[in-house]
């Protein structure tokens, strides 16, 4: 099977606490991808308490985001008609995702995008990877957004060295 996972393109990554021009710029990218795939499409979404300066994410990253049932953890609006299965992740990477993706049946093909690049994309591919080691495992570097360029080009870099396809 081909599986598309969107990663995170939450309000508060695009337009809120940690949103970016970059970000911003890949939303039309995204929903012609999501539109045009002809697969099973997936999205992630950053899910945090109210307790999340406490945890230690929060101490590291101070700013509060995605907290859920908030606007900012909601799937950007541009999206909203193509979400039909969500999956929520309390860190950077779902440890549930290959599991989720495996009870759908054979993993051959996964490609993910979306935000990101260089901490919740870089994670998820990563597991992927590890999960599914045969599957062709690829990142859509045009339709994804680190928090620098030079960060995102960093972690597209180290994908490619664990022999997860880029494209650029």
């Amino acid at each position: 099977m081909k599986f598309l996972i969107v990663v995170d393109m939450q309000e508060d990554f695009v337009r809120g606490a940690l949103g970016s021009a970059a970000a911003e710029a890949i939303v039309p990218r995204v929903v012609e991808k999501v539109k045009a795939f002809d697969g099973t499409v997936l999205f992630t979404r950053d899910t945090h308490g109210e307790d999340y300066r406490q945890t230690q994410e929060g101490r590291k990253l101070p700013v509060v985001h995605c907290v859920k049932d908030t606007a900012g953890w909601q799937i950007v609006s541009e999206l909203l008609p193509y979400v039909t299965r969500v999956v929520d992740k309390p860190t950077f990477g779902s440890v549930d995702l290959p599991r989720i993706l495996a009870d759908y049946g054979d993993v051959d093909e996964v490609t993910l995008c979306g935000l990101c690049t260089d901490i919740c994309v870089i994670s998820n591919a990563m597991l992927v990877k590890a999960a599914f080691p045969e599957a062709t495992v690829t990142v859509d570097g045009t339709c994804s957004a680190g928090v620098s360029e030079e960060s995102h080009r960093t972690a597209l870099q180290a994908m490619r060295a664990v022999q997860i396809e880029v494209v650029e």
